[in-house]
């Protein structure tokens, strides 16, 4: 029993870890873009989900996507 206990302790150690660093680099990404806008810079939007807009869909052919 006390091997389980202690495998799921490591898995919680390693999910917040997970979601820690996950807010550190969402920090430094605002703080990025938060600078950026100061010194008079317009920052990169992606959208904030990961997928293309249609422009950069476009943008490469579909028969490099094709291998």
């Amino acid at each position: 029993m006390a091997a389980k206990k202690k495998q799921q302790t490591h898995a919680k150690r390693a999910r917040e870890l997970a979601v820690k660093e996950k807010r550190e680099r969402k920090a430094a990404k605002k703080a990025e873009a938060a600078a950026l806008r100061a010194a008079g810079g317009v920052p990169a939007d992606d959208g904030g989900n990961g997928v293309p807009t249609a422009e950069e869909a476009t943008e490469t052919p579909a028969a490099e996507w094709v291998r």
